[in-house]
């Protein structure tokens, strides 16, 4: 599956609906509208993209997904960014210095993080920053339209920066868009990966940033939104409660009782006593007979009577071996 995860969108846009059919013809399969806030968020947040769309006969296979774009401005924005994050399928921040692109790649809880790279930046991007963002499961974006239909300046910053973010990120962790504002701007997914080819990434990364990678973002997009640290859903087993069990227990017994038969407790209680009887017959019979068959003797005289017999024994045994000596 292909992914496009950057399409503009707004709500007066007429040729909207046939971006989207050309986009499913070029053969991407999985489209992410962009609404994109710049400044103060507002008091409600809310989905600015319908769900359903209000157009008609867009094609079955293709799903969408809605997507917000924050241009990082103020540091009081970040304290709501959990709350616009419930509202949409994927939350991307777009960075403005070099300070915020630090923020949104440290502290900063986001899914991907979207630079325009159609103008010059007054920094470098840095191995270390880049890659503890993706590290932390975050995306970079690479997005084309706006450089190639833009002039020939916006091309050159295009290349320059993806360049330097290729060769900081040694091509791990990037995803590739169109953020196309018309079907005139969008490519293939094919084009897109030999563009990328010739920008430096190789080939199988660049396949990777329109597949694998976006798929990445999407998922964990999901799984933050509707799992619970880590925990996605508790499977039903086929165990019975406590109660259930107990209630089968007594039904059989009930139902045992009614046909005359005795229950397992009345059955373990009667081979316990009887068990118990005849430990008991037993030990009184080898005491009786020790005994002569009279009162059973207590543990104290059988220890003397014993003591009593080998004293006797040793006795005899003294008076035979001098019998002999004297013979």
């Amino acid at each position: 599956m292909f992914y496009d995860l950057n399409l503009p969108y707004s709500p007066t846009d007429a040729g909207l609906a046939r971006t989207l059919h050309f986009s499913h013809e070029l053969g991407f399969n999985v489209i992410a509208l962009n609404h994109s806030i710049t400044g103060k968020l507002p008091n409600e947040i809310a989905c600015a993209i319908p769900s359903p769309l209000l157009f008609k006969d867009l094609p079955r296979t293709l799903q969408i997904l809605t997507r917000c774009t924050l241009h990082l401005t103020e540091t009081h924005q970040n304290a709501r960014l959990l709350a616009l994050a419930s509202h949409y399928d994927i939350l991307a921040l777009r960075p403005t210095d070099e300070k915020s692109l630090q923020l949104a790649c440290s502290s900063l809880d986001c899914d991907i993080i979207s630079l325009d790279l159609s103008i010059r930046h007054p920094f470098h991007f840095k191995h270390k920053m880049l890659m503890e963002a993706i590290k932390a499961g975050k995306k970079i974006e690479i997005c084309y339209s706006q450089g190639m239909m833009g002039d020939s300046q916006a091309m050159r910053n295009l290349i320059g920066n993806v360049s330097q973010i290729v060769r900081a990120t040694r091509g791990r962790g990037l995803v590739i868009s169109s953020e196309a504002k018309s079907a005139m701007g969008l490519r293939g997914p094919w084009d897109a990966v030999n563009l990328a080819a010739v920008w430096g990434l190789g080939q199988e990364r660049g396949f990777e940033a329109v597949t694998k990678e976006a798929r990445s973002a999407v998922v964990s997009a999901q799984l933050k939104r509707t799992g619970w640290r880590g925990t996605l859903n508790v499977v039903y087993g086929g165990e019975k409660p406590p109660e259930t069990v107990k209630t089968v227990v007594n039904e059989k017994g009930a139902t045992a009782a009614k046909q005359g038969m005795p229950s397992k407790a009345t059955l373990n209680g009667k081979v316990d006593a009887i068990a118990g009887t005849k430990r008991k017959a037993e030990t009184e019979a080898a005491a009786g007979a020790f005994n002569g068959g009279g009162k059973p003797l207590s543990k104290t005289q059988m220890k003397k009577r014993a003591k009593l017999e080998k004293m006797a024994a040793e006795a005899r045994e003294k008076e035979q071996s001098d019998a002999v000596v004297t013979g």
